[in-house]
């Protein structure tokens, strides 16, 4: 009788438990399913970045064949026997073959740098040392456009672990974004504004702060400059922003923009001390 008993509790109890194991079994078979979703898309994005990749590599040089023979049709026509008017109206045409080439040769090397593989090779530096090697590179394009430059970093040094030449790249952006913004908002009496880098840090970070007085950022468009192919300016190819971003994240930091609507933008470029 008391084997009966027990043998009918067993059975009660593994009758109770019955809707909690079909349920768990249930979501156990869901997550395999999303799992083997996400994994099917993230192989299809490898493939469609591979694709895109090769697509404009195969671009690109046709595309340097149609430069050269537009850099050699404008000295053939140079030489030619025509009226002045005649080979005016020609090369101008050549030239405007030209620049369209090179304004897409652009568009095709920033969308091969934002594309590619990210590799970094960090080691040990001094932030600072970054900072002014790349100011002294890019003085002579704010005197040209108008801009006033100048820099602020502490006395010592502050030693991150970065790939020089990546992060170069990064504030490069973040610089030409600022300078050419100003240039296009400035009215041509005076500087175009002021652009200044400045380095903070704390035990745990160190920040570059690229602080620029153009027109500002409005709210709703603070995060959406870091997409892909969003730009506010003519003949932006809205992959500068993106890259750069790309390229602090693989640093392990992160790079987000404060901007005040008509009075200028600080973006801060955050990089780990460790």
């Amino acid at each position: 009788m008391i084997l009966l008993w027990l043998g009918l509790g067993v059975v009660i109890g593994v009758v109770g438990t019955l809707p909690l194991l079909l349920i768990l079994l249930r979501r156990a078979v869901h997550r395999a399913r999303v799992a083997e979703g996400e994994a099917r898309h993230s192989q299809r994005l490898s493939e469609l970045g591979s694709m895109t990749s090769g697509l404009a590599h195969e671009i690109r040089n046709p595309l340097s064949t149609v430069g050269l023979n537009a850099q050699l049709l404008h000295e053939d026509l140079a030489s030619l026997d025509l009226d002045d008017g005649e080979r005016d109206r020609l090369m101008h045409r050549v030239d405007a073959l030209a620049r369209e080439v090179d304004r897409l040769g652009h568009i095709l090397g920033d969308f091969l740098d934002f594309a590619g593989r990210v590799k970094l090779d960090p080691h040990r530096c001094d932030l600072r040392t970054i900072v002014e090697e790349l100011i002294d590179f890019y003085h002579p394009q704010c005197d040209q456009s108008g801009v006033v430059l100048r820099f602020h970093a502490p006395p010592e040094p502050v030693e991150v672990r970065a790939d020089e030449g990546l992060l170069k790249q990064a504030l490069l952006n973040l610089m030409i974004n600022a300078t050419q913004i100003m240039e296009r908002e400035s009215d041509g009496d005076g500087p175009a504004g002021e652009l200044m880098l400045r380095i903070d840090a704390d035990a745990e970070s160190a920040r570059v702060h690229v602080i620029d007085t153009g027109p500002g950022i409005e709210e709703s468009d603070r995060e959406s400059i870091f997409h892909p192919y969003v730009s506010h300016r003519k003949g932006g190819t809205g992959l500068g922003l993106p890259t750069a971003r790309r390229i602090v994240e693989e640093h392990g930091g992160r790079l987000h923009v404060d901007s005040v609507p008509g009075d200028g933008s600080d973006f801060v470029l955050t990089l780990p001390r460790g």
